[in-house]
Formats: structure tokens, C-alpha cells, sequence
């Protein structure tokens, strides 16, 4: 049996434990600054066992992280840097699900250093949709476009910027403000994030995007040279923009993030009633001919084994996904 070692004992954290145990290949470690909280999940996880952690003890956690066979982090992004640095002097797998451009950058550096696997962004966006629209692309002889559309959302908006808090607020500010790559015309381009405004329909309902950053991953060094335009953008509700610019820009909320931070959690509810929307699209010369193929799904929250689980956490189980490929 593997022993993998989460840092992070949140509600990803407890959801990729689950996973993990569930299949009967891995005993678990729940490592924590909230010791309790890591207990608490442990307690609920079969094949685990929980400790507290603190990221900048170098020494303490390259000695937890040698004792496993890998290590998974869940943490928020700029914990990540210290996990693989941790990882790198135990020589042992890293994983984690940052959305962080920087914090990648760090971790691609430290791999080249590596004689295991250091595989950042394996989340939603960046990672699923990364790998959906990749897969379409494949099946193309020539490629104009790659776009992709993501949206953690509420089921039942409560408030005028009609959001709800599902995922990392950190992670949330971090799209919002930080700039945005791309293919343009077949060149690397820097945009601007809340830029790019789109709307469009799916099954009916009206959706808007917008771009935000970090949502590629490595997608545009992966279709360099093959795709003319490649990009990605967040899925909202109507209206939510326009409240977001107002708050990054015209307030300047985007130099001063921990104020935000917040304002957000004090002010924006979280829940547990929520949806991934999903959508990747490859538009250019398939088989002779001029095509568009979709990737498209939405995840519900539902219950599950009798327990309620969040859309987000379930999009880590693509057996919860109900989805349609256009071929």
C-alpha cells in the first residue's frame, strides 16, 4: 500500500483522501496547521492518520514528506513553493492544484532538479480542462482555435455580484488580478484579467466570461506553433463583472488583496449548493474539413453514499460528471 502524504486538510484535501483510501491502494497522512482539523477529517477517512505541519520548518518537513512515497498539496498557492523544495530534498512525487503562475514557474524550476515526478496543476483549471482540450486538438490536422470557459458557481446566487464563495478566496483575488497568457494570431500575449468579455448560452441559460489568469497551465507552451489562438476565461453570472472591475480597479482592491480577502469572507456567504460549468472548444481543420468539436459539462452538488458533496470537490470524480462530446 502507498503512503501519500496530503498537506492541506480542507475540504480538497478531505475529498482527495477519501479518493485515495477509497480505492484500497493508499494509506493517507492529513497534515495540517490546524491539527484538529486535520484529526477531524482523519477520523472520517479510513487508512489515515493525522499531524500538524508548518511549512516554513524545512527540516520537520522533509522528514515527514521522506516518510511517504509521495506528497499531495492542497494548500493555498504560496504555501506550494516550501512543500516542493521539502519534496525535492526527500526525493519523493509532488502533486498540487495551484492556479498560481509564479508558484509554477518555482516548482517547474525545482523539478529540472528532480529524479521523480513534480506535477503542479492538476486541479480543475489549471488541469482537467487543460487535458479535455488537449485531447480534442489532438484529432486536428490544423488548429485556429482552443477556447476555454470554467465556472465555479452558485446554484442559488445570493447577492447582486451573484457568487457565492465555493472555492479559495486567495485563489479567487489571485485570478482576478494577476495578468493572463495566451495565443494570439500564433504569438505568446500578456492580457489584461476581467478583460475579454463574452457571453453565451448553455442548455439555455446565459453565461458571461472573461479572462482571468492562470487557468492554461502549460497549454500555451503545449500548442505553440500548432493553434493561432488559445485562451481561457472565467464563467459568471450576468452582472458579476462589472461589480469585480469596480472593486479591482476603480477601488484599487488589486494592491491591496488581504483587505479584500476580507471583505469577502466577511461579507460573501459560502456554500455548499453549488455547480462547475465546463466547457473546452477546438474550432480549426478536421479531416479535410472546416469543424468545431465541445467538450461540455456541468457538475451538480449531490449526495453521495449518503453524504452531501460539493460540485468542486466532485469534479475530482468523473464519474459525478455528466457530460456531452460533440463529435
Amino acid at each position: 500500500m502507498l503512503k501519500v502524504l496530503i498537506c492541506g486538510a480542507g475540504k480538497i484535501g478531505e475529498t482527495i483522501a477519501a479518493l485515495l483510501t477509497g480505492s484500497g491502494r493508499y494509506s493517507v497522512t492529513l497534515a495540517d496547521n490546524d491539527l484538529a482539523r486535520a484529526k477531524f477529517v482523519s477520523d472520517t477517512v479510513l487508512n489515515s492518520n493525522a499531524v500538524a505541519i508548518d511549512t516554513k520548518n524545512a527540516a520537520a518537513l522533509t522528514q515527514l514528506i521522506a516518510a511517504h512515497d509521495a506528497v499531495i498539496s492542497a494548500l493555498p498557492f504560496y504555501c506550494n513553493p516550501d512543500v516542493a523544495r521539502a519534496s525535492l530534498a526527500a526525493g519523493k512525487h509532488y502533486f498540487d492544484l495551484t492556479e498560481d503562475v509564479e508558484t509554477t514557474r518555482t516548482v517547474a524550476k525545482l523539478s529540472a532538479q528532480a529524479h521523480c515526478a513534480f506535477m503542479p496543476q492538476c486541479g480543475l483549471a489549471p488541469g482537467f480542462i487543460s487535458i479535455a482540450a488537449k485531447s480534442l486538438a489532438d484529432s486536428f490536422d490544423t488548429i485556429d482555435n482552443v477556447h476555454l470557459r470554467v465556472g465555479a458557481l452558485p446554484v442559488f446566487p445570493s447577492n447582486r455580484a451573484r457568487y457565492n464563495l465555493t472555492w479559495s478566496t486567495e485563489g479567487l483575488i489571485n485570478e482576478y488580478g494577476n495578468v493572463c497568457e495566451a495565443i494570439i494570431n500564433g504569438e505568446k500575449a500578456v492580457l489584461q484579467p476581467l478583460e475579454g468579455y463574452e457571453t453565451f448560452l448553455i442548455d439555455g441559460e446565459e453565461f458571461e466570461a472573461f479572462n482571468t489568469s492562470g487557468g492554461l497551465g502549460t497549454l500555451c507552451e503545449s500548442l505553440m506553433g500548432k493553434a493561432k489562438n488559445v485562451d481561457y476565461k472565467s464563467v459568471r453570472y450576468p452582472g458579476h463583472r462589472e461589480l469585480m472591475l469596480f472593486l479591482m480597479q476603480d477601488l484599487k482592491f488589486n494592491q491591496d488583496r488581504a483587505s479584500l480577502r476580507k471583505i469577502f469572507e466577511r461579507s460573501i456567504p459560502a456554500t455548499p449548493q453549488d455547480k462547475v460549468v465546463i466547457r473546452a472548444q477546438v474550432t480549426g481543420q478536421h479531416n479535410g474539413k472546416l469543424t468545431s468539436l465541445t467538450y461540455a459539462s456541468t457538475i451538480y452538488n449531490q449526495r453521495i453514499a449518503g453524504k452531501h458533496q460539493t460540485a468542486i470537490r466532485l469534479q475530482l470524480r468523473r464519474e459525478s460528471v455528466r457530460h456531452s462530446i460533440y463529435f
